[in-house]
């Protein structure tokens, strides 16, 4: 029993770190842009399938992902440039937005399977054993996954905390007239934290892939707990939203134990709608300081 709670704890690690990365990049565009951006899981699928198109031509898969990565910030910008900026010059209001994301979800996914087709897909990888801890076997590639989440979110922190850009976006974060007011030219910063938002998403769908399968709805049964990692962690707030996909994702696996694998995502419904009573700010201060 005990190197299962263990064997789970580490898959959920896996998921949570996973999970952290896409959810930075939603809480980012939910704090800066404040747009809760529904087709943020869909983005994700994006990047997993343009990290096996890289694959599929021999390339390596860490480089495969950064190409998913970069690519997927295309695919973001292009949305920018369509959609978002002609709805903020037209003072969209929200629901309105969230109505327009949500189609852009279903778009997104429908061309995915138009394009790939609707079964699973895999990378072509070296098969690699599993890793042995004193009785607990961790697959290669989930110890990779949460290495590069590590690297990943270290350097968000250094991006944010150390950069021009990354002061710019939190202080448009703060408050944007303001910002707008103090010289900071707030389209480059809205293009900046597509561009980050969009590397780390696209990043994400290729790790997920990694250690589950490429798949079209694979980023839509995620959105739940992104939107659950950021509202618990605060929204706008980036460690919040790492933390919060951390509990998310063990609290989903632990779960399992109790209940079907099948139903572990409502986990993220409960954990969600149980903060949002108690504590609808989050956890943590929702900005970006």
């Amino acid at each position: 029993m005990d190197i299962q709670l263990i064997q789970l704890f580490v898959n959920g690690l896996a998921v949570g770190s996973i999970i952290a990365l896409a959810a930075v990049g939603l809480t980012l565009t939910f704090g800066i842009l404040r747009l809760p951006n529904f087709a943020h899981g869909d983005f994700m699928t994006a990047g997993a399938y343009l990290t096996l198109v890289a694959n599929a031509t021999g390339l390596d898969i860490w480089l495969s992902m950064a190409i998913g990565g970069l690519g997927t910030a295309g695919l973001m910008l292009l949305s920018e440039k369509l959609l978002w900026q002609p709805m903020r010059d037209r003072r969209a209001t929200s629901t309105t937005l969230i109505i327009i994301s949500i189609g852009l979800s279903f778009l997104l996914r429908n061309a995915v399977i138009l394009i790939w087709g609707s079964e699973n897909q895999t990378y072509r990888l070296p098969v690699m054993p599993a890793l042995d801890f004193w009785g607990v076997k961790i697959i290669y590639s989930k110890v990779i996954v949460m290495i590069l989440a590590v690297v990943a979110i270290a350097a968000v922190h250094l991006l944010l905390q150390r950069t021009k850009v990354g002061k710019a976006m939190r202080a448009v974060a703060d408050d944007l007239d303001l910002a707008r007011v103090s010289g900071i030219d707030v389209e480059w910063v809205v293009l900046s934290t597509w561009l980050l938002a969009g590397v780390l998403t696209g990043v994400a769908g290729g790790l997920y892939g990694l250690i589950t399968a490429v798949r079209p709805t694979m980023g839509w049964f995620l959105i739940l707990p992104l939107f659950a990692s950021v509202i618990l962690g605060g929204i706008g707030n980036p460690y919040g939203a790492i933390a919060g996909a951390l509990i998310i994702g063990v609290a989903q696996e632990m779960s399992t134990l109790m209940i079907p694998s099948e139903y572990k995502l409502a986990v993220a419904l409960v954990i969600m709608m149980a903060v949002l009573l108690v504590r609808p700010q989050g956890l943590f201060r929702g900005t970006l300081s």
